[in-house]
């Protein structure tokens, strides 16, 4: 979710070519790589200034904002080339390279992934997908009558989102609740770092196509989230589609439709906070509107979730790929760095196995599971409506055989967006 073509090396972030080359090999460098389209740079500059937590076991912890840039190789593998561990360069800010020591490359490596962990679970999963389902669960049965079309379509994507939403604020984000134990950001920076991702909120960033191309990656290869959501994306909007062009004629039945424009407006309001800067409607005019409207809803309850949410454990089980929260400052010099070191600066044994606990609990499958596309309980009476909906789940079973079929011929499989895996709501 963070990574981004790189169209120009921020100033901050002075790599040359010369740093490289040793990556790159003789017959290309940086400049020309950035001109083909094949660097990109993943920033974790949200990061800078969030309080960390100040004692996790009696030991102090440590947190930083780097800046990681990768290339596409002629393998088309995106590898890391040069990592700085923060927003600052300066003599005590070196520039890390694959040419290091093999202990200073790693733990600037392990750096990133630590902070990979604090945005992903704070922003990309907490607020992107959890909050903003209970955004619209809340306004839904505020705003929305049961018999709204609007109604619905959506109440299956809303189901369980407040009780594992009050779990959550009980038993993970909570005081003195497993981040507070466990996570880099908790005892005080989970707030401030969910005021940082609401502030920089688009609405382009919510809906799949458009965050895609705006963070030019509509040509990396084996891009699974991408190309496996693409085809969850279009599956859900062609239905949304269906149901709306049948409910709505024409542009002035959704602008005059007033529980639609209340409900949209209370999202806008109370759950978006009139963020203007950030595209998101507070109102809808047309036809078209509604339909990117209610796929981003659906989307980002059902499969947004699962591709954040149910990876957990796979990635995240090996703890220096993904370390909750590290217990050394991170190096300001190159060639220093040991074994030890590593082994001084990842979470101890306690604080880890409860890293592992969050994830595997987290990633582990509903017990009383519905399917994206699974709608047991009747809301859609009418028989044009119950053919969109069979027509919705043939087209998911055939979304289902794809992706099966394409695992097979993976070096890794992507399980997690498989539409008979995904959830129909954010209820884990």
């Amino acid at each position: 979710m963070q990574i981004k073509k790189c169209l120009k090396l921020p100033e901050n972030f002075p790599v040359s070519s010369s740093m490289v080359a040793a990556s790159l090999g003789s017959a290309t460098d940086l400049e020309k790589e950035i001109q083909k389209g094949n660097i990109f740079l993943a920033d974790y500059k949200i990061l800078q200034g969030i309080p960390v937590n100040d004692l996790i076991n009696g030991r102090k912890q440590y947190l930083t904002a780097p800046m990681c840039l990768l290339w596409k190789d002629l393998q088309d593998q995106l590898l890391p080339i040069a990592i700085q561990l923060g927003q600052t360069p300066g003599e005590q800010m070196p520039i890390f390279l694959p040419s290091d020591s093999e202990w200073d490359w790693m733990l600037a490596k392990m750096w990133v992934r630590n902070a990979e962990f604090q945005l992903h679970q704070t922003v990309y999963h907490l607020l992107h997908t959890h909050l903003f389902a209970e955004v619209f669960n809340v306004a839904t049965h505020r705003q929305l009558p049961c018999n709204h079309p609007v109604y619905k379509l959506i109440i299956p994507h809303l189901r369980n989102t407040l009780e594992i939403n009050t779990l959550a604020r009980q038993q993970l984000v909570g005081s003195g609740a497993i981040f507070d134990q466990a996570m880099a950001v908790g005892k005080g920076g989970i707030q401030p770092l969910l005021k940082k991702g609401m502030e920089e909120l688009t609405y382009s960033g919510l809906c799949l196509p458009d965050d895609i191309e705006s963070r030019g990656l509509d040509s990396v290869p084996d891009f699974y989230y991408r190309d496996d959501g693409m085809m969850i994306w279009d599956a859900v909007e062609r239905f949304v589609s269906s149901i709306v062009d049948y409910y709505y004629k024409s542009d002035e039945c959704v602008r005059t439709d007033p529980e639609l424009q209340a409900w949209v407006a209370e999202i806008y309001d109370k759950g978006f906070l009139q963020n203007t800067s950030s595209g998101i409607p507070s109102s809808l005019e047309t036809m078209s509107s509604l339909v990117k409207y209610l796929t981003m809803v659906i989307f980002r309850c059902s499969a947004q979730h699962a591709s954040v949410n149910s990876a957990q454990f796979d990635f995240y089980a090996w703890m220096p790929n993904g370390p909750t929260s590290m217990k050394s400052p991170p190096p300001t010099a190159k060639g220093v760095t040991t074994l030890q070191t590593i082994l001084e600066t990842l979470p101890d044994v306690s604080t880890t196995a409860k890293g592992l606990l969050v994830t595997w609990r987290l990633s582990a499958e509903a017990k009383d599971q519905r399917p994206l596309g699974c709608y047991p309980n009747v809301h859609f009476i009418e028989e044009t409506p119950q053919k969109f909906i069979q027509e919705f789940q043939e087209k998911l079973d055939e979304i289902s055989k794809t992706i099966n079929d394409r695992n097979q011929t993976r070096k890794l499989s992507y399980l997690y967006l498989d539409p008979k895996v995904i959830e129909n709501s954010v209820s884990i």
